[in-house]
Order: structure tokens, then C-alpha cells, then sequence
């Protein structure tokens, strides 16, 4: 088979049958290109030639490879962004008498991982299902606090009391919130000297969860917010915490610490905590845009499998904006595809720790 140097293209072969050769007379008569156009078949479709009977043999076409019919998802449920079915999440059912409290730590090392966007809005969803919820704020940034339109340099009691003061009551310091059924225990900066003045404490790991425990019997979940490390402050929320949600960001960096929050968690099941479980991953902050955001969240479903959200939260300008408005998204903006998605993992919450 030959090309044709013009189109690049495979070219019919073109038979001679009984051509004689051209005469001299000929070669000078006819220029090179009236001689070239004379054999080339892309000129006219045929060769009109006087000197032998020309016919055109097309080249036999290439096999095409078979094409493979896509893959269906299981029991024809649509797959979610994490590759899976969607699960078919049971409706909640309804609360007739609040308590005692399953308690939840947000926690992760790594800061801007989306912990408290998370505690706001998944408290929001859930108050919206009829629970009773109370957002610990154990973070001495006091972003949550400051989520929920609180004040923090104007608090005149703050958690920071409850952990280090016999004089303050809980109640004291327990605030109302502008949603139905959640309730919030701000902070300040104060906390981050709870740090350092709680290391003489006898049990100073089990302080946060003496504070906890007069309230249990008052809420259906207490979420908390952890500050972005693995100091005392975290240890004591997780020896508080019955259950843990680890927010991950779909970053390469985010991924890495997955690995030392899961040493940290299995220290304190082993010496304080034996109760505590994990109950998911969350993917946080995820663009389907970019190849990165996917290939992160595919390697987090490979290595823990079921142990990651079916709920995915997706990047969105709407959640800063939350924040300047010190309320949840689920009320800011509650027909949004970030109010649907904390709406859908809130269920997800409940039917994975069956909380009634």
C-alpha cells in the first residue's frame, strides 16, 4: 500500500494492465505535474489514460476493535462519586425522648481539612431530622464559635472554664443557637493554656468527658470539634468520643496523615478509650474537575474501603459565605447542592451509628 504524499492518507493501488511506455513525444509534451495527475487517482476519482486500461484496487479496511458494553452498577443503583452504589439509606426515624448523647470527634491534625464547616452543618442536618444536638467547640481558634455567629472575645464563660473551674455550671456556658435543636459550647482563645495547665491534673485525659457527661442525657449527639493537632486537647476528645468522622480533604498532603491519626485513635482504643470506633472517612473540599481530587479519593476508597462516606462534600464559594453570615448552609442556602450533601450525610451518620 503507498501513501499519497499530499493527504497522508493510504491510497488505492492503481493496476496498469497493457500500458506501453511513454513515447520521448510524450515526456516533452506533458509537464511532471500533468504526468503525476495522469496516475493519480485522488484527481478525478479514474485516470483517463491512452496508453493501457487502467483499473483501481482498494486497499481491504483495517478490522475494528469490538467494543466493550459499559459496566452497570449493582442492582441498577446509580454509582456515587466514590465509585460505589449508592446505598439505600433507611428514613430516620422519629424521636420521641432525647438521650443519652452519642458523642462525636471531628478530628484530624492537618488544619483546613473542612473539620468545623463539617461540625456546623452536619449538627444543622441533623437538628433538621429531629435530634438534639450539641456542638463543642474544643478548638481555641473558636472558628466554630465564630460559624455560628458567636463572639469569642466577648464571652464571658467559655469551655476553657468548665475544664479547669468547679465554680461554673454547665449551663452557664451552653448557648442557644438561631437553628432549632442545636445548642453550642463555645471557645475562645483561652483554651490553648488548658494545654499546658491540665498536664498536672490527675486524669487529665478524662477531663473533657466529666464535663460531657452531666449533659449526655439532655442531647441525642454531641459532635466535637477538634483542634488541628494531636495534643492533650484531641486525646481528651477522643477518650470522650464513642464514634469518630476523620474529614479528609481530596489532597495528596491530607491523605498522608490518615495513616497517623489511625496509629493515634488505636492508642487511645488500647490505654483510655476502648469504646471508641471510627464510623467514616469523609471526603471534604472534592473537585470532579481536576485528576488529582478523583485519583486521591479512588486511593482512599482502595485502602479503607467501606470505612469511607458514600457523601462526598464538593468545593463551593457558598461555604465561606456561611461563615460571614454565622449560620449554617443548610439555612444560608438550603436548596444548594452543600446543603443537600451535609442533608444526605447525616443520614448516612445515622444509619451507620443507629442513633434513634
Amino acid at each position: 500500500m503507498e501513501r499519497s504524499h499530499k493527504t497522508g492518507k493510504s491510497a488505492p493501488i492503481l493496476v496498469v494492465e497493457d500500458a506501453e511506455p511513454l513515447t520521448p513525444l510524450a515526456e516533452k509534451i506533458l509537464s511532471p505535474e500533468e504526468l503525476e495527475a495522469l496516475f493519480d487517482p485522488d484527481a478525478n476519482g479514474t485516470a483517463a489514460s491512452d496508453f493501457g486500461t487502467s483499473r483501481f484496487v482498494e486497499p481491504e479496511p483495517a478490522a475494528a476493535e469490538p467494543v466493550k458494553p459499559p459496566v452497570a452498577p449493582a442492582a441498577g443503583r446509580k454509582l456515587g462519586p466514590t465509585g460505589r452504589p449508592w446505598p439505600d439509606l433507611p428514613e430516620p426515624p422519629p424521636v420521641y425522648k432525647h438521650g443519652p448523647a452519642t458523642v462525636m470527634a471531628m478530628c484530624n491534625q492537618k488544619g483546613g481539612v473542612g473539620k468545623t464547616t463539617t461540625t456546623i452543618n452536619l449538627g444543622a442536618g441533623l437538628a433538621e431530622l429531629g435530634r438534639k444536638v450539641l456542638l463543642v467547640d474544643f478548638d481555641p481558634q473558636g472558628s466554630l464559635s465564630v460559624g455560628l455567629g458567636v463572639n469569642p472575645h466577648t464571652l464571658e464563660h467559655s469551655i476553657y472554664d468548665l475544664l479547669l473551674s468547679k465554680d461554673t455550671g454547665i449551663d452557664e456556658v451552653i448557648g442557644a443557637t438561631k437553628v432549632p435543636n442545636l445548642d453550642i459550647l463555645p471557645s475562645n482563645i483561652d483554651l490553648s493554656a488548658a494545654e499546658v495547665q491540665l498536664v498536672s491534673e490527675v486524669a487529665r485525659e478524662q477531663t473533657l468527658l466529666r464535663v460531657l457527661e452531666k449533659v449526655k442525657d439532655r442531647y441525642d449527639v454531641i459532635l466535637i470539634d477538634c483542634a488541628p493537632s494531636l495534643g492533650l486537647l484531641t486525646i481528651n476528645a477522643l477518650t470522650a468520643a464513642d464514634k469518630v468522622i476523620m474529614p479528609l480533604e481530596c489532597e495528596f498532603f491530607a491523605l498522608r496523615g490518615i495513616a497517623l491519626l489511625h496509629d493515634t485513635i488505636a492508642k487511645v482504643q488500647d490505654r483510655l478509650n476502648a469504646r471508641l470506633e471510627i464510623l467514616g472517612i469523609l471526603g471534604t473540599m472534592y473537585d470532579p474537575r481536576t485528576l488529582h481530587c478523583r485519583e486521591v479519593l479512588e486511593r482512599v476508597v482502595q485502602a479503607f474501603g467501606e470505612q469511607v462516606f458514600h457523601t462526598v462534600i464538593r468545593r463551593t464559594v457558598k461555604f465561606p459565605e456561611t461563615t460571614v453570615a454565622g449560620e449554617p448552609i443548610t439555612t444560608y442556602a438550603p436548596t444548594s447542592p452543600g446543603a443537600e450533601a451535609y442533608r444526605m450525610l447525616a443520614r448516612e451518620v445515622l444509619a451507620r451509628c443507629h442513633v434513634g
